[in-house]
């Protein structure tokens, strides 16, 4: 069963939300992960990829979007924006999921650890809370991790 792990910003704002996520994203490259992010759409990624270039004075995360052949891409971080998972991602050897979408989804718990980062915007932290029940529902045991300011 997959760890995991949600992560709640004490604000209601997108910017501290993709930041923190960022900063997830660093520390699980850092320490050798092979990390995708799932996104809500199209806009979140871009905003997303930028802000993995810019979010840091000293960071450097490797990233692309989720290539043909996610396993044989060099970028031990990749980026999705789909509906659902496509197939090559279970060859792609990701440990971990960011997931920064509003709805829940099965194909998570197939990684061995899933990151969520919610703020206090109602209408994220509703669907925040829908998801850890999700999780909940299935046998997943999430751990809740408060973080500051961001």
């Amino acid at each position: 069963m997959a760890a995991i792990d949600f992560y709640t910003l004490p604000e209601g704002s997108r910017t501290p939300r993709l930041k923190a996520s960022c900063q997830l994203v660093e520390k699980a490259f850092l320490e050798g992960e092979r990390v995708l992010v799932w996104l809500q759409d199209e806009s979140q990624q871009s905003a997303f990829d930028d802000l993995l270039w810019t979010f840091g004075d000293r960071a450097f995360v490797p990233h692309e979007p989720l290539a043909a052949d996610p396993g044989a891409s060099e970028a031990p971080v990749q980026l999705f924006s789909g509906a659902s998972l496509p197939p090559a991602v279970n060859s792609g050897g990701f440990s971990t999921l960011v997931t920064l979408r509003e709805e829940a989804s099965a194909d998570a718990l197939a990684f061995g650890r899933v990151v969520e980062v919610v703020d206090a915007d109602p209408a994220v932290r509703t669907a925040g809370r829908a998801r850890f029940r999700f999780y909940r529902e299935r046998g997943a045991t999430p751990n809740h991790h408060e973080l500051k300011d961001q």
